[in-house]
């Protein structure tokens, strides 16, 4: 299991739209709106890192509203 946070910006007074609608997304654990230099942090879970780039770009990325994401995957070290 490939687990990541995804740090999101968004159109202004997107976030709160945005997190919402992410939080749908089969995949995504957790998604809340959050101040700072990003509107937008999920967490995410998918069985392979192609898995995971195929939710990112195919799915959160095609949100409305997002401008941005930074992929910060999880390592136990």
């Amino acid at each position: 299991m490939v687990q990541a946070y995804i740090l999101v910006q968004t159109d202004v007074g997107k976030a709160a739209s945005v997190a919402s609608t992410i939080a749908q997304i089969e995949g995504v654990v957790l998604a809340e709106d959050v101040t700072g230099p990003y509107d937008v942090i999920a967490r995410v879970e998918a069985s392979s890192v192609d898995d995971l780039g195929k939710l990112v770009i195919s799915k959160i990325q095609d949100t409305d509203g997002i401008t941005r994401t930074l992929t910060c995957t999880v390592v136990h070290v």
